[in-house]
């Protein structure tokens, strides 16, 4: 299974902050962190963060530790970006196989996939290498 698949498969699942359980809930970082469960790879994640940051790399999972590189743009199915939605804030979201995105929005109540990036600047873009 694709990182886009797995994430593209949380859909739906209600969002909560903090969350780390599809069951229960998911969050940016928990949505995150689902897809790679899914994917087989453990994610360790932080947890009582706030919606905003006055550390953000603190809490923040660092991709490269899972086999993630720095990407450039155009973006592909699996990629994940950092965005900054607002003042202290960041959101992750992954890019799905059909050139949507897949991410927990606090706004609508669920992960969702829509057909634009989310709002705010990028501040991070990786993606996993091809296997070998």
């Amino acid at each position: 299974m694709t990182l886009a698949e797995a994430a593209a498969g949380l859909a739906g699942v209600p969002f909560r902050l903090h969350g780390r359980d599809p069951r229960h809930g998911l969050d940016c970082i928990g949505l995150f962190s689902a897809a790679m469960a899914r994917c087989g790879v453990a994610v360790r994640v932080p947890a009582g963060y706030a919606l905003r940051l006055s550390q953000p790399a603190r809490w923040m999972p660092d991709p490269a530790a899972y086999g993630f590189v720095t990407a450039q743009a155009p973006y592909a199915p699996g990629d994940v970006v950092m965005l900054s939605p607002g003042p202290a804030q960041l959101h992750l979201a992954i890019r799905s196989a059909h050139a949507g995105w897949i991410h927990a929005h606090a706004g609508l109540r669920k992960v969702v996939i829509q057909p634009c990036l989310p709002k705010g600047q990028v501040l991070g873009h990786w993606r996993l290498p091809p296997a070998a």
